[in-house]
C-alpha cells in the first residue's frame, strides 16, 4: 500500500497537483483544532465547518484528548499561539469515538499477541509511565474533552489572556457540531 501511495505522489507532483494547495504556514483564521485521528473526520470535520487548507491548523491524536501537560499535542497548540499566531482553540471529539472504552489491559494483550515483549513492557514501567493510565481510553466523550479543553486553559504555559479554548463534540454520521452537555 505504501508503494501505491508513493506511486501516486510521483504523478501529483509531475502534474502539479500541489498548487491548489499553495499558503503560507500562519493559518488564515487564527484557529487550532485538536481533534480525533478517526478516518471518518479525515473529510466531514472540514466540510462540517467549511475550512479550507490554509484555514487553521489541525492537530490530531487518538480520542482528541491530552494525557499530560507535557504531550505533543500541548506542544503543538502552544506552538500555534506563539509561532503562528492562533488565538483560539477548539477541542472537537466525536460520536463513535474508538477510545471511548478502550482497555489499557486488552491494549497490553494486543501488544503481546503482536511480538511486544514482556521485558520491553517492563522497561516502560520500570522508567516511570503507568501503562494502564497512558492507554486507557475514556467513559465520556464530553467529559473526556472538557477535561482536555480544562487542561489546555490552565496550563501554566498559555497566555493568561487572549485565548479562546472552548470544546465540541462531532455526530460523524451528520456532521453536526453539538455543545458539550452541561
Amino acid at each position: 500500500m505504501i508503494q501505491e501511495l508513493k506511486d501516486f505522489n510521483k504523478k501529483f507532483v509531475a502534474e502539479k497537483g500541489y498548487e491548489r494547495f499553495a499558503t503560507s504556514k500562519y493559518p488564515d483564521k487564527k484557529i487550532a483544532i485538536v481533534t480525533c485521528m478517526d478516518t471518518r473526520l479525515v473529510e466531514l470535520l472540514p466540510a462540517a465547518l467549511g475550512i479550507h487548507n490554509g484555514d487553521v491548523k489541525m492537530i490530531k491524536n487518538a480520542g482528541a484528548t491530552i494525557t499530560n501537560p507535557l504531550d505533543s499535542t500541548m506542544r503543538s497548540i502552544l506552538v500555534a499561539i506563539y509561532e503562528l499566531g492562533v488565538n483560539e482553540i477548539m477541542v472537537i471529539g466525536h460520536t463513535g469515538c474508538g477510545v471511548q472504552g478502550m482497555n489499557a489491559e486488552e491494549m497490553l494483550h494486543l501488544m503481546k499477541e503482536r511480538g511486544v515483549s514482556e521485558e520491553h513492557i517492563a522497561i516502560m514501567k520500570n522508567s516511570g509511565i503507568n501503562l494502564d493510565e497512558w492507554l486507557k481510553g475514556f467513559d465520556d466523550t464530553d467529559e473526556a474533552v472538557k477535561e482536555t479543553v480544562e487542561l489546555i486553559a490552565r496550563h501554566p504555559l498559555m497566555p493568561p489572556t487572549g485565548i479562546k479554548v472552548q470544546g465540541f463534540v462531532m455526530d460523524t454520521s451528520t456532521g453536526e457540531l453539538m455543545d458539550l452537555k452541561p
